[in-house]
């Protein structure tokens, strides 16, 4: 699984609702493009299920699929043992220290760009 496949699978996990295609691209700020060629790409592999709008027959919505969680899961249980490692060797209150810094550039990352 590619670290996009398990972004979109883990968001959707989170928000536990469907979004549409644009949506999940801004939330990840790339194209949509890029969006539709990975979401295509999970829809194969069975990890999402992508239906249409029907008032608006232009528009898609995406929710994670059952197999789509399971392979988010074993992502997780996958690298748990790695971030742990880095954890012990970091100390976890450092790790719990730079959590808020990190927090704060995610969303000032996250804000609308200034206007000029």
């Amino acid at each position: 699984m590619q670290i996009s496949h398990f972004s979109v699978l883990n968001l959707l996990a989170h928000v536990n609702e469907e979004r549409t295609p644009a949506q999940l691209a801004a939330a990840f700020h790339i194209t949509r493009g890029a969006m539709t060629n990975t979401l295509a790409r999970l829809e194969w592999a069975g990890h999402v299920h992508i239906r249409p709008d029907w008032d608006d027959a232009r528009r898609k919505f995406v929710s994670i699929s059952t197999a789509g969680r399971a392979a988010r899961d074993q992502a997780i249980a996958g690298f748990m043992p790695l971030i742990a490692g880095v954890v012990r060797d970091i100390g976890a209150e450092r790790v719990r220290g730079a959590l808020p810094v990190l927090r704060e550039l995610r969303l000032r990352l996250e804000a609308d760009p200034p206007k000029p």
